[in-house]
């Protein structure tokens, strides 16, 4: 492997004047800059990230943890992480936790402040007493990426998506197009933004002068065979139901795909509704009803909040609201027939 003394003997400078034209090249004169570029190339160099990071206190790593990578949801998320992290010059690092807390707490542990200069968290399972006690004396931030309520708001940084609304607004448009039986499925996770779309729903249920039925309502993992899975259920425990709302799209596209199985047409004989808008809810057929959750904006706006705060250690903590979510409609609702 080639060294920066190689590339300096080579070049005919010092090696000090090579790292100035890797880190600081306004320092250096034209002349020098392409003598040392042709030397790097001729030898093939290539800086040692991890030795930069020791020598300067700073890895120009970010990482992110995360539940489950094959969820959709996540994989947008880091794409639009990981591009903005580039543009300002920093390497994203992802960290799939399998849905566990206790990997959680292991992957912050070990890599705030020294594999990575700062972390994004999203929906571990962590308390944030947790987290707080975890990141500890170190200065390296941690931002909660995608929350709606934050303990100790004041002391984390955390972008806020109104999960609650999201519910809501769905269960609006389902009670709109004239649907009273409603069956409800929740995806279980490592935390609660989708109890918050339930409470959400339950809101436009309060809103239209209906009550909630708890056996309407089955839980099952965040997967597409989940909600296949609890639309089964749904169907055979009541036959007189007209819509389904999921918490995810994952459910909703399960829920789909049951019905179709069962020669139920949707949105003719069921209506269904999903929540986060993730690529496929525009792609599968027929393309699904949803509320989006904004990705793009809480992508974006999370990593700026971490970089700015790596890149200002003296900057205080703060929240940053995402734009509320908004009802994408597609294929899969309409109202109800009758006869």
């Amino acid at each position: 492997m080639a060294t920066l003394s190689e590339v300096a003997q080579i070049a005919g400078v010092t090696t000090a004047t090579v790292s100035n034209v890797l880190r600081n090249p306004g320092k250096v004169k034209p002349s020098t800059i392409k003598r040392v570029k042709a030397a790097i190339a001729q030898v093939g160099y290539r800086p040692n990230l991890m030795a930069r990071a020791l020598s300067e206190g700073k890895s120009s790593m970010v990482a992110i943890v995360l539940p489950n990578i094959i969820n959709p949801y996540y994989p947008e998320f880091v794409r639009i992480a990981e591009r903005v992290a580039r543009q300002r010059k920093y390497f994203l690092m992802v960290c799939n936790t399998d849905e566990s807390a206790d990997i959680g707490c292991a992957y912050i542990k070990q890599i705030a402040g020294t594999l990575a200069d700062g972390v994004l968290v999203l929906h571990t399972g962590l308390s944030t007493s947790e987290i707080l006690e975890l990141r500890g004396g170190r200065r390296s931030p941690i931002v909660l990426a995608s929350e709606e309520t934050v303990e100790f708001a004041d002391t984390i940084p955390h972008v806020i998506v109104n999960f609650r609304m999201a519910g809501l607004i769905a269960g609006r448009h389902l009670l709109e197009l004239g649907h009273r039986r409603i069956g409800v499925i929740v995806g279980q996770g490592c935390d609660g933004p989708q109890l918050l779309r339930l409470e959400g729903f339950k809101d436009a249920l309060i809103e239209a002068g209906l009550a909630f039925d708890q056996t309407d309502v089955y839980y099952e993992l965040d997967s597409v065979a989940g909600g296949h899975q609890a639309a089964l259920s749904l169907i055979k425990a009541d036959r007189g139901l007209t819509a389904i709302f999921a918490t995810n799209d994952l459910l909703a596209f399960g829920a789909t795909q049951a019905l179709a199985d069962e020669g139920i047409k949707v949105p003719d004989d069921v209506s269904i509704v999903g929540v986060t808008d993730i690529q496929l809810a525009q792609e599968m057929r027929p393309a699904l009803t949803t509320v989006a959750l904004n990705i793009e904006e809480v992508a974006k706006s999370s990593i700026n909040l971490l970089l700015d705060m790596i890149e200002n250690p003296e900057h205080q903590p703060t929240q940053v609201r995402i734009s509320d979510p908004q009802l994408i409609v597609r294929a899969t609702t309409g109202p109800v027939w009758k006869d």
